[in-house]
């Protein structure tokens, strides 16, 4: 991906070819370094998230069960009492 960056013509003058490629350069690395900086930042956040989200998934899940084995025992124990 090439980055653009316009450098004014006084400050390209003052530091000639050389030194405005140099310039450019230094200000790419930076940017570059920077958004990698922000993307590791977001994956973090998104993977702790995730972890979090399964995490109360799997508490539901278990919440869930529970209350349906519960509710198959108590019908079948009604319908074993009626048929008594």
């Amino acid at each position: 991906m090439a980055e653009i960056v316009v450098i004014p013509e006084a400050l390209r003058s003052k530091l000639g070819d050389d030194g405005t490629k140099e310039l450019v350069n230094l200000i790419n690395q930076v940017t570059r370094g920077a958004k990698e900086v922000a993307v590791e930042l977001m994956v973090e956040r998104f993977e702790r998230r995730l972890a979090e989200t399964k995490t109360e998934l799997v508490r539901w899940m278990f919440v869930f069960w529970v209350g349906q084995i519960a509710v198959m025992i108590g019908l079948l124990s009604f319908f074993y009492n009626l048929l008594k």
